[in-house]
């Protein structure tokens, strides 16, 4: 069999046109030799994609139809209304065209129990050569294949993976199992394995009976392990596309499926769509969080308002050490290494002179400080957010919504200028320094919104001079005691590239008529020439420094601020929205990919019915006074060559977010028999550190803790030494079990055992050997201690000795909703 699949992005307003070309040729495929599937699919994420689907009983068959013609006639029909094609757009050929080749012969369908094998199919399942199409359509009477689905309800979802060849016995020995598994999923009907040609890329062409059926098994984490399993390793990175099937949903509209979902339209702005989580603003934040609730099976919608990412690097660059942390978990940690460079330290000079110089690369810290520009860190969040089945929706701005007890009701309109409403059960504002989310809901900024009464210029340059490779540079001139010149400069990729940061030219203030400049990037003023800021080279840097090959320059003024609330109801603000910070530090895009990392856990309980009533009170509370002290202390450092040079050490780890912790969160809490029990361990809502030496039987190689506790759960670590006693190993499995069970299955639980303590021969919980001590130092174990660590990587609880009574108590602040 060969599978084609043309995929096309037309014009906005072109998608009418795109069913009635279709109309005309639909009947001549069908009555081609070979011919045994013809379908027209909307991209449910899309409404301007399309894949035309045809499928033939061999390749002569195909080449006859893609040489004749039919295709030729739909080709220059469709051409007329389509974008160019990208290579992103199309995955294979440049003019979109994917040809497909079953594999895994006598297996290519999988129909679920009770599903009747397609009439005209061989005995092995096979669609012979006068059979209909592969799902079971029957014959017109004429012997033409109907191209349409009875109910017209039906979704199809094309998952794309790679198998390397030297993994391909694996992968061939384990789908058979995992396609019989996901037969017995209510909903499910049937699928295909196809292969590109001469490629390691196949795809799985998967046939749901609607929408709601595919949302509620991918809604269920476990799903993954229960019938995924045997290709699990290969699912770890993938692309997914959904579609929907075009002319049969315009001739009967189905009727509304019981999650609540409305189907699909040909004009967007009759859609009304439904989805758990509406998030406003594409940016770091808004990725982020986006990431974090489709981990988890969470539906979320992302809309952003700029219809093209930007392309260059006029915002964030410097990614924290914990911000790297936070992307090994998520997956990317390799992709930015791989686009950034390495910021190694920071030298500070006043007047002239070097007053420090100290390195960045310390050897406990997991990672170092990146430099990596805004840019770049919204591409990898966008394509790791891709392959988990969501894209965001460009060009779309939010109008207004409206909140009630059950969810929110939000106005937007699209790239091509059509409204839409969306009904989710919350709403998230990650839409930055100018939110639409935070003027609708009257935030206001704690004190006022502060700005600083300079204009800075800002530029990518090439600079030459003799400076320390990947240093982050301050150059400060002061009189009198009085800063009155700076010069901040930030190696970016590329040999001898900088962006840098300065005091403006006076000429510049003069254009706002000495009135405040508009926050922000301002587009009303001139952009700063290269002779601009070569004047501030020559007063602030070492002599005889050049600049050359300006690239971009901005004016921008510096705005500090935070919001008095970061909930309103069913609505929440994060990042910028949220907080405004002066750019020392690089503290504002860092804390934002903290406010979502923190939320997007919580958020995602909530949606499942398996929050307790107060977690997401915790968002704010928790993050809101990390974003005050992160917002006065960049307001501290802006004008000062350094905060506290007496403990530089102490003051990077704190500006990496190293030291982050939530001592006073109402979700955190301790059972200890004496105060200092575990005085040397990490306290309740600090980061729970890595610590390596771990072993487990079976693996040849040592484990780290961080290979425990990373992912979507909570997980409990429960330790216990050579003084332990036999009724506290006895309980172990009892207390896994319980904690599993009141949950919902959301915490993993491990037993460390300490160097001297014996095997306690348990099925359960599994157990890892603490054979170099490490966690017993670093957590300050001693006897049986347990630490629960949240998805997050914070401790939620610890006790010493083990208390599981209290461990259950604590549990019910966040799993109140669990049964």
């Amino acid at each position: 069999m060969i599978r084609a699949m043309w995929r096309i992005r037309v014009r906005p307003g072109r998608a009418d046109a795109v069913v009635g070309v279709w109309r005309t040729v639909v009947d001549r495929i069908g009555a081609l030799p070979g011919n045994v599937l013809h379908d027209l699919l909307r991209d449910a994420d899309d409404p301007y994609s399309f894949t035309v689907v045809t499928e033939w009983v061999d390749e002569a068959a195909w080449r006859a139809y893609r040489d004749g013609p039919v295709a030729a006639c739909l080709t220059d029909a469709l051409d007329a209304l389509r974008e160019p094609p990208t290579r992103a757009d199309v995955g294979a050929d440049a003019d979109g065209q994917l040809v497909l080749r079953e594999v895994l012969s006598g297996a290519a369908e999988f129909r679920a129990p009770g599903a009747a094998a397609p009439s005209g199919t061989a005995p092995d399942g096979r669609a012979g050569a006068a059979a209909p199409d592969g799902r079971g359509r029957a014959a017109a009477p004429d012997g033409r294949v109907r191209a349409a689905d009875a109910d017209g309800t039906a979704v199809f979802v094309d998952v794309e993976i790679v198998v390397p060849a030297d993994r391909r016995v694996e992968f061939d020995r384990g789908y058979p199992q995992v396609a019989a598994r996901v037969a017995a999923v209510p909903g499910y009907r049937r699928e295909y394995l196809l292969r590109e040609p001469d490629s390691d890329v196949y795809h799985i062409f998967a046939e749901w009976a609607d929408e709601a059926a595919f949302r509620r098994w991918i809604g269920n984490p476990a799903h993954a392990r229960e019938e995924a399993g045997p290709i699990a390793p290969f699912l770890i990175e993938f692309r997914r596309r959904m579609f929907h099937h075009l002319p049969q949903a315009e001739k009967n509209p189905p009727t509304r499926p019981a999650d609540g979902r409305e189907p699909g339209t040909d004009k967007e702005s009759d859609v009304h769509t439904t989805t758990d989580v509406l998030i406003v603003g594409a940016g770091p934040t808004g990725l982020t969080v986006a990431v974090e609730l489709a981990r988890r099976g969470v539906d979320c919608r992302l809309i952003e308002k700029q219809a093209v990412p930007p392309g260059q690097a006029d915002k964030a660059i410097g990614i924290h050490c914990r911000t790297m942390e936070i992307w090994a978990d998520q997956g990317i940690a390799r992709e930015a290494m791989d686009a950034g460079i390495w910021l190694t330290g920071n030298t500070v000079y006043v007047n002239g002179e070097r007053i420090h110089q100290m390195s960045w690369e310390l050897p406990d810290l997991p990672y170092g400080h990146l430099g990596l520009p805004q840019y770049e860190t919204e591409r990898i969040l966008t394509e790791r957010l891709a392959t988990l089945g969501v894209r965001p929706r460009r060009g779309t701005e939010l109008v207004g919504f409206a909140q009630d007890a059950d969810g929110v009701t939000a106005t937007v309109t699209t790239a091509a200028g059509e409204t839409a409403t969306v009904r989710a059960k919350y709403l998230l504002g990650c839409d930055g320094a100018h939110s639409r989310v935070r003027e609708l809901l009257g935030l206001t900024f704690s004190g006022g919104l502060g700005r600083f009464p300079q204009l800075f210029m800002l530029c990518d340059v090439d600079v030459d001079w003799d400076m320390p490779d990947g240093h982050l540079l301050r150059f400060l001139h002061e009189t009198d005691g009085r800063m009155d010149g700076m010069l901040v400069c930030v190696p970016l990729r590329g040999e001898s590239r900088y962006r840098i940061a300065t005091l403006a030219p006076p000429r510049f203030f003069a254009q706002t008529g000495g009135q405040d400049a508009p926050p922000g990037f301002s587009e009303e003023l001139a952009e700063p020439t290269l002779d601009d800021l070569q004047v501030a080279l020559d007063r602030l840097a070492p002599p005889g420094t050049r600049a050359s090959n300006l690239r971009w320059s901005s004016v921008f003024r510096i705005s500090h601020g935070i919001v008095d609330r970061y909930r309103d109801g069913r609505v929440f603000v994060a990042g910028d929205a949220a907080h405004l910070h002066p750019p020392a530090g690089g503290q504002g895009m860092n804390t934002g990919i903290q406010d979502a990392w923190n939320l997007g856990w919580k958020l995602a309980l909530a949606v499942r019915g398996t929050a307790a009533s107060g977690l997401l009170d915790s968002y704010e509370a928790e993050r809101r006074p990390e974003g005050e002290e992160i917002v006065g202390r960049a307001v501290r450092m802006a004008f000062t060559d350094e905060l506290d040079r007496d403990d530089l050490r102490r003051q990077f780890l704190q500006e990496m977010g190293m030291l982050l912790s939530y001592p006073d969160s109402p979700i955190v809490g301790e059972s200890l028999s004496a105060p200092d029990a575990l005085r040397d361990g990490p306290r309740p809502g600090d980061r729970a550190p890595d610590v390596g030496g771990l072993r487990r039987q079976g693996v040849a190689h040592d484990l780290r803790l961080r290979d425990l506790t990373h992912g979507t759960r909570h997980t409990l670590l429960l330790y216990a030494d050579g003084t332990a006693g036999a009724a506290v190993l006895a309980g172990l499995a009892v207390l896994a079990a319980d904690v599993r069970r009141q949950c919902a299955g959301d915490v993993d639980v491990y037993l460390l055992l300490g160097p001297d303590a014996p095997d306690p021969r348990l099925l359960d919980p599994p157990v890892l050997r603490d054979a170099a001590g490490g966690f017993r130092t670093g957590y300050g174990a001693a006897g049986s201690a347990l630490y629960l660590v949240r998805p997050d990587g914070h401790v939620a609880f610890r006790s010493r000795p083990i208390d599981g009574d209290a461990l259950v108590k604590h549990l019910q602040l966040v799993f109140g909703g669990a049964r």
